[in-house]
């Protein structure tokens, strides 16, 4: 059984730059997809994106392109969000999970870290 857990989230002025990290332990998680999501008050688990297995492929929902950068080290098992150019609408709690598809839809993902909060203010 793979368990994720996130850190680094915090508080940040608009136009920051933050990064958060979700650690793998258990079951190597090298094998399957990593996707991050967010979600804000009231509103529903967002995907962010997502990275294969070997981290040469990546996705990015369109509100994040260009500022946010997702990428893995298998050999920490750990994954990492890079955020910059940090908005207000990206407050939100974010979340890691795995998989095994390169899917958006939050149902297709069967591991979950807690979460972690960040919050941009502005």
């Amino acid at each position: 059984q793979v368990q994720l857990v996130e850190s680094g989230g915090g508080l940040v002025q608009a136009g920051g730059s933050l990064r958060l990290s979700c650690a793998a332990s258990g079951r190597t998680f090298s094998a399957g997809v990593m996707a991050w999501f967010r979600q804000a008050p009231g509103k529903e688990r967002e995907f962010v994106g997502s990275i294969g297995w070997s981290g040469g492929t990546t996705f990015y929902a369109e509100s994040v392109k260009g500022r946010f950068t997702i990428s893995r080290d298998n050999t920490k098992n750990t994954g990492y969000l890079q955020m910059s150019s940090l908005k207000s609408e990206d407050t939100a709690v974010y979340y890691c999970a795995g998989g095994s598809y390169y899917v958006s839809n939050p149902r297709m993902y069967t591991i979950w870290g807690q979460g972690t909060q960040v919050t941009v203010s502005t």
